[in-house]
């Protein structure tokens, strides 16, 4: 196994951790410092006709895919949503990066095939399977919640926005995990036969 570039992957990746983590602390404390409006995209106009608001060509249809909504003077509630709406990704990825780079560190101390690689295999797994559904559910009704409180037609829903995809990969983890597991415990029963 080649522990020098599982060496330089665990560094990389802890950095990156350690990036995204300083980056989610310094989205929060500009945010909060910031006195501006508040702004939210939304598709709740999706595919409005434009009555020749554009300069196209004979025949050709002009509809609108997104709307930017800002409020000057935000409420405290409206700024918390803006924070709710990306935060939790920024959070997510900070988390499951940390929890990658102790995986691979396992790899390197101890190797691949060990009941700690297994474990941590399997945290990273379930924090994955899990967090993937949960920081979309708060990003996304940040945003609903954000978006009806500008649009007073529009009402608040739960909504899930990002790439929920990452659960099937999570899954992967926490069953590979499993299996390293019980093959290590196999191992050891053999090597204590013999």
């Amino acid at each position: 196994m080649n522990t020098r570039f599982t060496k330089i992957l665990a560094t990389l990746t802890f950095g990156l951790a350690m990036l995204w983590g300083l980056t989610f602390i310094g989205t929060t404390v500009s945010r909060l410092a910031d006195d501006g409006a508040v702004c939210v995209q939304t598709g709740l106009w999706a595919n409005a006709t434009l009555e020749g608001g554009l300069p196209v060509g004979e025949g050709v249809d002009a509809s609108s895919s997104e709307a930017r909504l800002c409020q000057d003077d935000p409420s405290a509630a409206q700024r918390a949503a803006d924070l709710g709406g990306q935060l939790p990704w920024m959070l997510f990825a900070s988390l499951a990066l940390l929890l990658f780079s102790r995986l691979l560190d396992a790899v390197v101390s101890e190797g691949p095939f060990t009941d700690k690689t297994a474990r941590r295999l399997t945290v990273l797994g379930w924090v994955v399977t899990a967090g993937t559904p949960l920081a979309g559910l708060v990003a996304g009704g940040s945003h609903s919640w954000l978006t009806a409180s500008m649009v007073p037609m529009e009402t608040y829903g739960p909504e899930v926005s990002g790439p929920q995809v990452l659960i099937l990969a999570g899954l992967a983890a926490v069953i590979m995990g499993k299996i390293m597991r019980q093959g290590v415990r196999m191992r050891e029963d053999l090597e204590g036969t013999i």
